[in-house]
C-alpha cells in the first residue's frame, strides 16, 4: 500500500500533501512537525481521524480515496470503479479503519511504521551481537546451547517427577554447603577450645610462679599468651556462629527452621528418597556446568534468545565465510565496508522487511522515517541513503528531516526521479504574506 495524497482540513484551509510512490524527502521540518505529520500519516488510516482524508494505492495497483469530513459520513470510495467500498473497511462500530484489517490499531501502526535514530541504534545493536556469534564456530555454539536446552529439560524432568521444583536442588544445595561448613568450623572451634584450655590453663598457672621467682616482667610473656589464645577462642567462636547463621538462612529460604527438619521436610517429603535427592543434585550439577560453558563461550547471553536468531547468525556466518571466500568484504556492495554502517544497514533492512508484508494478505505499508540519520557522521550517510533509494523499489518510504546533508542529498537525487523533495514554501512577497496558511511545495 502506498500514500498518494494526503489531505488536512484546518478550518477553512486544507493542507494538501502529494507523495512519490517510491520515496518522498520531506525536508526542513523540525520535531514537532514531523510528529504532527506522522501522527496524521498514521491516523489517517485509523478509525477517529476528521477532517483528513487519504488517497491510497494498492500493491496490485487499487487506488482508493479514504473521505473524512467534519461532521459528515465517512467513506471509503473505490477509484478506478467508482464504487463505494466502505463496508469492507468498517469495524464493528461503523467507523472507517484500514489499520485493523492488518490487526492493527493506531499506536501499534506508529510503533511499527515510523524509524527513529533510537531504532536504528538499538537494531544495530541486536545485530552487532549476532554478528559476533557469527564469528564463532558453529558447531561448537550450537552444541553448547543445546546443551544447556538437553540439561535444563533434564533438571526440571527430575523436578517434575518428585513434584519439587528445579529451584529445590539449588535450595539443598546451599544448605548443604552451609551445613558443612557449620559442622567444620564447630569441629575447629571444638578443637581449638580443648587446646586452648590447656595452653590458656597451663600459661595462667606457670605465670604466678614465673612473677613470684623472677619478678613480674618474666611473667609478661606468658599472660600475653593468654591473652592471644583468649582472642583466637572468640573469633572461633564468631565464625561458628557466623556459619550457623548462615546455615539458619539458608534453612529459612527452605522454609525449615532446623538441619533435622529440612530432611523431614524437603528430602522426605518433597524428595521422598536420598536416591532421588542425588538424582536431582546430579541433574542440578549437570545443568550448573553447561550453563557455566555457555557464559564462557558467549558472555551473558540468554540461550533462547540466541536460538531464536539461529537463522540470522548462520546467515551471517555464511556470508562472512562466502566474502572471506572471494578475498575481499565489499564485492557486492563496497559502500557498506564499514562495520558501524553495514549494522546500521542491517537493522534498516529489517524495519523494511517487516512493513513490507505488514498487511492483510502481505500487503505492505509505507515506512515512515523521521529523521534516523541525523545524529550519525556524514560520512555514514550516504551507502544508507543509497539503500533506501534501492529499497524504495519495493515499498513506499517517506522521509521526513531538518538534516541539511539528507536535504542536499535528496535535492540532487530528485534529478533522476527516483524520489521527490518537499519543502516548506518560502515566504511570499505579498501584503498578506503574514496571514498566508503554512504549505508544503516541491
Amino acid at each position: 500500500m502506498r500514500y498518494e495524497r494526503l489531505v488536512i482540513e484546518a478550518d477553512d484551509n486544507n493542507f494538501s500533501v502529494e507523495f512519490h510512490p517510491r520515496l518522498t524527502v520531506i525536508a526542513g521540518v523540525g520535531r514537532l512537525e514531523r510528529e504532527g505529520l506522522i501522527n496524521e500519516l498514521v491516523g489517517a488510516l485509523g478509525s477517529s481521524r476528521s477532517g483528513v482524508h487519504a488517497e491510497l494505492a494498492t500493491d496490485s495497483g487499487g487506488r482508493f480515496a479514504v473521505f473524512r469530513p467534519t461532521g459528515g459520513r465517512h467513506r471509503v470510495i473505490d477509484v478506478e470503479q467508482a464504487e463505494d467500498i466502505t463496508r469492507f473497511f468498517a469495524n464493528a462500530q461503523g467507523e472507517i479503519d484500514v489499520l485493523a484489517r492488518a490487526g492493527l490499531d493506531s499506536r501499534s501502526a506508529r510503533r511499527r511504521m515510523r524509524v527513529t535514530p533510537g531504532d536504528l541504534t538499538t537494531s544495530s545493536q541486536t545485530d552487532q551481537i549476532i554478528r559476533r556469534l557469527a564469528l564463532l564456530d558453529p558447531s561448537e555454539l550450537w552444541s553448547a546451547a543445546e546443551r544447556v536446552r538437553i540439561t535444563e529439560d533434564q533438571l526440571q524432568a527430575e523436578a517434575e517427577s518428585m513434584q519439587a521444583n528445579p529451584e529445590d536442588a539449588e535450595i539443598v544445595q546451599r544448605i548443604e554447603d552451609r551445613h558443612h561448613e557449620f559442622m567444620v568450623a564447630q569441629s575447629r572451634h571444638e578443637l581449638f577450645r580443648k587446646l586452648s584450655f590447656f595452653c590458656g590453663a597451663f600459661a595462667a598457672l606457670a605465670a604466678v610462679p614465673m612473677s613470684l621467682y623472677f619478678g613480674k616482667v618474666s611473667a609478661m610473656p606468658l599472660v600475653l599468651a593468654a591473652a592471644v589464645i583468649t582472642v583466637m577462642s572468640f573469633r572461633q567462636f564468631k565464625d561458628l556462629e557466623r556459619a550457623g547463621h548462615d546455615e539458619t538462612k539458608a534453612l529459612k529460604a527452605a522454609g525449615a527452621q532446623s538441619y533435622l527438619g529440612f530432611h523431614l521436610q524437603r528430602v522426605n517429603g518433597l524428595l521422598a528418597s536420598d536416591q532421588h535427592r542425588k538424582r536431582l543434585m546430579r541433574a542440578a550439577e549437570e545443568h550448573r556446568g553447561s550453563t557455566e560453558a555457555w557464559r564462557h563461550l558467549v558472555g551473558d547471553l540468554d540461550v533462547t534468545w540466541v536460538l531464536e536468531r539461529r537463522e540470522s547468525i548462520d546467515g551471517a556466518a555464511r556470508q562472512r565465510q562466502l566474502l572471506t571466500n572471494r578475498g575481499a568484504a565489499t564485492v557486492d556492495h563496497p559502500a557498506l565496508d564499514d562495520a558501524a554502517t553495514s549494522d546500521l544497514a542491517q537493522a534498516l533492512i529489517a524495519r523494511l522487511a517487516d512493513v513490507r508484508t505488514l498487511g492483510a494478505g502481505g500487503e505492505s505499508f509505507p515506512l515512515l522515517l523521521d529523521d534516523p540519520l541525523r545524529d550519525l557522521p556524514r560520512p555514514l550517510k550516504p551507502a544508507l541513503l543509497e539503500l533506501l533509494v534501492r529499497s524504495s523499489g519495493m515499498q513506499q518510504l517517506i522521509y521526513f528531516t531538518e538534516d541539511p546533508d539528507v536535504s542536499s542529498w535528496a535535492r540532487v537525487e530528485a534529478l533522476t526521479g527516483e524520489l521527490n523533495v518537499l519543502e516548506p514554501a518560502r515566504p511570499v512577497e505579498r501584503a498578506d504574506a503574514a496571514a498566508a496558511p503554512a504549505q508544503i511545495a516541491v
